[in-house]
């Protein structure tokens, strides 16, 4: 096989392997176009929260969720790439272009990161009453620092000032309608490929200190009798609140999680917090003004003992993946 076509298989592969990644309500609102010597990732505004998300900020980040996989997926398989962001001013759609590819020795820590990206999902329930150990934040917090981000472990006090925080975000988001009609449809959507299928939402609201998004609907998720009061929070944040930052805050997202999840520890995002404008400003006071907040993670140690749920459904790749301009290297 040429290296031509060496490149262009990795590149559809690794964009294939990029739809692993997390994203809010689980729209995947990306597509990859692969070019002989280049990837580009780009928005389907069709798949974008314009109730929930009207600034995509959360649509760049589950972008960049899906950025960091595919990165990791070409380091794994050997390839070194120049990542282009926000490549062009005039062309807002067009995220990021991965270029300059040149081989090097696989990343085994990159190849052990993709055997997480097939593993990694959200479980809702209340975590066990195991602490998440020191070692494992530290190693969290590594991974996002790593992708141009901070991670913020709330203390006690701001775990309680975060869940009047989410209540109220809660109540806001509730007497919307809009917000509500759109969160429907996407827990609507069985076997759409997107969403969040009944499976993954709670059957009653957990007992947690911070409340959890509402969804409008039960789930048929047992949630059992636990609590989260071994969990830990943290505030993932960032210097900027620009189109580009909110790329690299889904990057910083996707390599704790990964990290995490090869760790044995179990990610929530906590998204509703951000969504309504007044209670984002309560969390960037947590920061004490300085840096804009992203996301809100619960880190936890699932209880073993039950079964977690199902990954939530994924596009076909030919639905999210461009080859079109490499056809002829791919037959």
């Amino acid at each position: 096989m040429s290296q031509e076509r060496q490149l262009t298989t990795a590149l559809a592969e690794a964009a294939a392997t990029a739809g692993h990644a997390p994203s809010v309500h689980n729209t995947q609102p990306w597509r990859w176009r692969v070019l002989p010597e280049a990837l580009e990732l780009r928005t389907v505004p069709d798949r974008r929260l314009s109730a929930t998300d009207p600034e995509g900020r959360l649509l760049a980040i589950s972008c960049g969720a899906a950025l960091q996989h595919a990165r990791v997926a070409l380091a794994a398989e050997g390839w070194r790439a120049v990542v282009q962001r926000m490549p062009d001013p005039g062309d807002p759609e067009l995220l990021a272009r991965l270029t300059d590819l040149s081989r090097t020795t696989a990343d085994p820590d990159a190849m052990r990161m993709v055997q997480c990206m097939s593993v990694r999902h959200t479980d809702r329930r209340p975590v066990s009453d195991e602490p998440v150990p020191t070692a494992a934040i530290g190693e969290i917090t590594r991974a996002v620092t790593a992708e141009g981000c901070r991670l913020q472990i709330l203390n006690q006090d701001q775990v309680l000032e975060l869940a009047a925080t989410a209540g109220r975000a809660d109540t806001v988001e509730a007497e919307d309608q809009e917000l509500r009609a759109e969160l429907a449809y996407w827990t609507s959507q069985a076997g759409s490929g997107t969403g969040l299928p009944p499976e993954v939402l709670p059957d009653q609201p957990p007992q947690t200190t911070v409340p959890g998004r509402d969804f409008g609907r039960p789930g048929s998720l047992p949630v059992g009798p636990g609590h989260d009061r071994a969990a830990a929070y943290a505030l993932l944040h960032g210097d900027e609140d620009e189109p580009d930052s909110w790329l690299r805050a889904g990057e910083a997202l996707s390599a704790a999680w990964l990290t995490a999840t090869r760790l044995g520890v179990s990610v929530v995002p906590l998204s509703a917090v951000v969504e309504v404008p007044a209670t984002r400003q309560t969390l960037r006071q947590m920061l004490a003004g300085i840096g804009y907040p992203y996301i809100v993670l619960r880190l936890g140690i699932a209880d073993p003992a039950v079964a977690g749920p199902p990954h939530t459904p994924r596009l076909p790749a030919d639905q999210v993946v461009d080859t079109s301009a490499v056809r002829d290297e791919l037959s």
